[in-house]
């Protein structure tokens, strides 16, 4: 029962706000010794600290106490095919180090000591040594086998398929580790910060060098069966398929960022990345915007092919590609209008590139906060 009480007066003060004694006899239903003596507690195990004095009427100062976000630290790591992402972030879901580092490698060997090397620098730069952190969470492209410790499904990174990766992972970054698909992680983030707040069922598609999507369905995140829902990338576009499929999957081979350079090249323009081809479309360059219409009638496929099935509130579209939606929105809702009546809205990230990032730092607090609370508050559950 005394620990039920610390979590109940925990849980006000981390969902709320800062409160004094009254407030959270209140709002938990407790009585005010009960309050009292689940905050001693909680204070001296560190979780909970005075944040000043208050005065809400006649008579004395009330003490204000409030959740100590430094009783634990997190984790998120996404790794892209460009960029490794890293940040560390205390139990309120402050960033207090961030390291981007330009992801160079060409083997899952040299790729596994950048984000090492990044995962050191900043927990260094947070003041802490790597047994600190209560809980990682990792964001990659593919889909986590834990079966045989294998990502499937990562072809945009080189070795990233190669069995006992997870476990490899786990030496490096320590035990208390989860590896999740980034496209997940996106719509994570989104739903927790972004622009899918409040949403219950919606997807998160990332359109970029490849292309993937997190599903949300009342709420929470849906993986389907074996961990593969959301792999758009899959989608049979241009069915019948041909005798050798591509193995990134058919969608991801028509609407990729490498499909947009060639839809481009194919009407005379020289450039080098997509990036190259918006830019020109919004300097009003013919041949740019003539390939960006196409990009957007091929994913129209994808995110009709998406209505049809899991009739989603919102979808919401980042990635390298996907950001650009004041280019891509009048093209897709007009190709949506010839294929489907199933026309959801359509809505741009608001977390941009940090999207997973965020998505990971919020699944990695979900788990620290109770392990944070656990190992604290042992002393209470021995008495």
């Amino acid at each position: 029962m005394r620990e039920l009480n610390q979590r109940a007066v925990l849980e006000r003060l981390r969902r709320h706000g800062a409160a004094t004694r009254p407030r959270l006899a209140a709002d938990t239903g407790l009585s005010k010794p009960t309050v009292g003596q689940a905050l001693l507690d909680l204070e001296q195990d560190g979780l909970v600290r005075t944040a000043g004095r208050t005065i809400s009427g006649p008579g004395r100062s009330a003490v204000v106490y409030e959740v100590n976000p430094g009783a634990g630290h997190v984790l998120g790591v996404d790794i892209g095919r460009g960029l490794v992402r890293v940040a560390v972030a205390d139990l309120s879901g402050t960033v207090v180090a961030r390291v981007d580092e330009r992801n160079r490698a060409r083997s899952a060997g040299a790729l596994m000591r950048s984000v090492r090397s990044s995962v050191e620098a900043a927990v260094t730069q947070a003041g802490l040594r790597l047994d600190d952190i209560v809980a990682t969470v990792v964001g990659t492209p593919g889909v986590p086998d834990h079966r045989s410790a294998t990502l499937r499904r990562a072809p945009n990174l080189p070795g990233w398929e190669r069995k006992g990766l997870l476990n490899e992972l786990s030496s490096v970054l320590g035990t208390e580790l989860v590896v999740e698909n980034d496209a997940n992680l996106a719509a994570v983030g989104e739903h927790e910060a972004g622009a899918a707040r409040g949403v219950d069922v919606f997807v998160c598609a990332t359109v970029g060098t490849g292309i993937g999507m997190g599903i949300v369905v009342n709420g929470a995140l849906f993986r389907g069966a074996h961990g593969a829902a959301g792999e758009v990338g899959y989608l049979p576009y241009g069915w019948p398929p041909p005798s050798q499929p591509p193995r990134e999957g058919m969608l991801e081979s028509a609407a990729g960022a490498h499909s947009v350079v060639e839809m481009a090249a194919a009407r005379g323009l020289v450039v080098h990345t997509a990036k190259d081809v918006f830019r020109l479309a919004r300097e009003r360059d013919a041949r740019a915007m003539s390939a960006v219409e196409e990009e957007a009638t091929r994913l129209a496929f994808m995110v009709a092919s998406v209505a049809a099935v899991i009739d989603p509130a919102l979808v919401v579209l980042g990635g390298g590609i996907g950001k650009n939606t004041d280019l891509l929105s009048e093209p897709l809702t007009r190709a949506l209008a010839h294929a489907t009546p199933l026309r959801p809205k359509i809505v741009p990230g608001e977390l941009g590139e940090d999207a997973a990032l965020t998505g990971a730092i919020a699944t990695a607090l979900r788990t620290a906060r109770d392990v944070v609370f656990t190992r604290r508050g042992g002393r209470v559950a021995s008495q």
